[in-house]
Parts: C-alpha cells; structure tokens; sequence
C-alpha cells in the first residue's frame, strides 16, 4: 500500500527523492543529451495531474525555460528520440517507473 504524506491538500511523490535529485541535475545543463530530454519528459508525464509538488512542477517549468523548449516541443523531441531506437542503459536505476522496453 502506498502512503502519501500530506501538506495540507498537497502531497508528496513517494518517488520524490530520486526526482528531485534528477531535477536539481538537468535544471543547470546548458546542453541537455537525449537521456536528458527523455528525463524531462517523463518527469512531466509523472507529475502533471499529482496532486501536490509544487516545487518539482516549478523547477520543471524552470528547466524548459532554460532550455527554451515548449512541452510540445519536449514531446516532440522524444518522440523522435525513441523512434530511432533509442534504449536507455539497463543500469541506469534513474528511470524507474519511466516505463520504457529494455528488452532487446
């Protein structure tokens, strides 16, 4: 059973760590790589309907801007990533619950 902790009507990701910790890397990179923007866009999907994670939302919104892309064009941009076979390492433990095939 999964708990949430509750901050008035917000509350908190139990993966909320380890995106944090995934945010606070991408929002200072000048040049995001694929694994980057695939980052980004997941996080987005994750937490755009969560009640709650005000600042993960804020420094998403952040990030885009710094890197001065739309969602729509993030998605975009993702869409393509994955189209030409790209596969995450299956060691990178960052993307759990990201949803992506690691069968070859």
């Amino acid at each position: 059973m999964i708990q949430y902790l509750f901050m008035g009507n917000e509350q908190t990701h139990p993966l909320h760590e380890t995106d944090k910790n995934i945010i606070d890397s991408l929002i200072t990179k000048k040049t995001p790589e694929d694994i980057d923007y695939i980052n980004l866009a997941r996080l987005i999907n994750r937490y755009t309907n969560f009640p709650g994670e005000i600042e993960i939302k804020n420094d998403i919104e952040k990030i885009l801007n710094f890197w001065k892309i739309t969602k729509n064009e993030l998605f975009s941009k993702t869409k393509n990533i994955w189209s030409k076979s790209f596969r995450p390492s299956n060691t990178n433990k960052d993307l759990v619950g990201s949803g992506f095939d690691t069968s070859n």
